[in-house]
């Protein structure tokens, strides 16, 4: 249907002409920049550390890396050009914090839950049941099943901070201290400060850093129905609620009126073609799209989706250099990845702890959405995100009937 090849090959020679034709500004460059930082930024330790979960080997994060800056790239280019707006498409972050730490689940297994995911979403979004289907889904439920999620993976900093005090300590201070002045670099500045004193400190090792090619690794999918339900289903429902409900939001509130079922459709069906390689799960962004969407980008909104064909490029040099990604991480002091990842989550855990309590009527089923959620229990194989998602929504349709039958 929607694969990434079938959309370029599908684009007109003429249109890439146009696109060719048009200058882009340093406004479409600053805009393409600061989308790619936030997107790497807040996201690439936990994809990092999403796939060590699992088993696996730097050949294969190397592979991880490298396919999703193509799929990425490739998406964000062809359906930007195709619809001329300025749509992004990135990995899901939220899914890949609920895969941290996961236990007892290989690699080829997770496999097969990537694309047990995302063929899902390919169905919800071809049959027409994807706005009906969020809507069965309250919107607080969701937000407090990833804020259960993210309160482990926060609070991991503060672990951090008993061995390494000095390196977590400044970090986080130069991110809340960067809310001051630079809001949208504090995780880029945060970084930069915990690289320089890791550095100064003889904390890096050099020898695991490396010119690499970008590299594919093929790992074959196993079913196993725990894994599906328990690491498939709150995965769907991390792409579906969090990123691709808010990214189409977004679209609107921007005035851009593309239709929803060819994007969704697209990020899910390359989810599910090349999961192999490494594509846990891709879907539209919001946050850092909207950094491409604004006044500020040019003046003309038909001409904004510029900075995203830019972005698009980025992406796609970012995979070319997905070997070189690995051995970087491979040469940081784990007390820093921790740090960098966990405080990196720190504006959505808070986004969805206020979200989660929005609603007085939904406020005790979010409550035990986030409890067990953030429990870390695995019953009958299936993790704990599901099954505060699952408590939650009994909880939810259990207080709804019993109003109804008092009133």
């Amino acid at each position: 249907m929607f694969s990434p090849l079938f959309l370029v090959l599908s684009l007109p020679l003429s249109r890439f002409a146009d696109v060719m034709k048009l200058p882009f500004t340093s406004a479409h460059f600053s805009a393409a920049v600061a989308a790619m930082l936030v997107s790497y930024g807040s996201s690439a330790v936990i994809i990092y550390q999403a796939a060590q979960s699992f088993g696996a080997t730097d050949a294969q994060i190397a592979s991880w890396f490298t396919i999703l800056g193509l799929v990425c790239g490739v998406l964000t280019w062809a359906l930007s050009v195709r619809h001329r707006a300025p749509v992004m498409i990135a990995w899901c972050t939220p899914g890949a914090a609920m895969m941290v730490g996961l236990e007892g689940v290989s690699l080829p297994q997770a496999v097969g839950a990537f694309m047990f995911a995302a063929g899902l979403m390919w169905l919800v979004s071809a049959t027409g049941f994807f706005d009906r289907l969020v809507r069965q889904i309250p919107a607080t439920l969701a937000a407090a099943m990833l804020a259960g999620i993210l309160i482990n993976f926060g609070s991991r900093v503060f672990v951090a901070m008993q061995s390494q005090t000095a390196l977590v300590g400044l970090m986080l201070a130069v991110y809340l201290l960067a809310k001051i002045r630079f809001p949208r670099y504090g995780i880029l500045l945060m970084l930069l400060a915990g690289f320089a004193y890791a550095a100064l400190g003889g904390m890096l090792d050099w020898q695991a850093f490396r010119a690499a090619p970008p590299h594919l690794e093929w790992v074959a999918p196993q079913w196993h129905a725990g894994h599906l339900i328990g690491v498939g289903i709150p995965l769907f429902i991390a792409a579906l609620a969090p990123q691709n409900v808010p990214g189409m939001a977004v679209m609107r509130a921007y005035g851009y009126q593309t239709p929803a079922k060819p994007l969704i459709s697209s990020a899910a069906a390359a989810t599910v073609l090349t999961a192999p390689l490494g594509t846990f799960m891709v879907n539209l962004a919001a946050i850092s799209a909207a950094l491409c969407m604004g006044g500020e980008v040019d003046k003309d909104p038909q001409r904004r989706y510029l900075a995203t064909v830019l972005l698009a490029g980025f992406y796609l040099l970012s995979g070319a250099a997905g070997g070189m990604v690995v051995s970087l991480f491979a040469a940081l002091p784990g007390e820093l990845l921790t740090a960098l990842a966990g405080i990196a989550v720190f504006g959505t855990l808070q986004a969805n702890l206020l979200a989660a309590w929005q609603d007085e009527a939904t406020r005790e089923a979010s409550l035990l959405t986030l409890l067990a959620s953030a429990s870390g229990m695995n019953l009958l194989g299936i993790s704990s995100a599901f099954w505060g998602l699952l408590i939650g929504l009994a909880v939810y349709h259990l207080n709804r009937w019993v109003s109804a039958q008092q009133g």
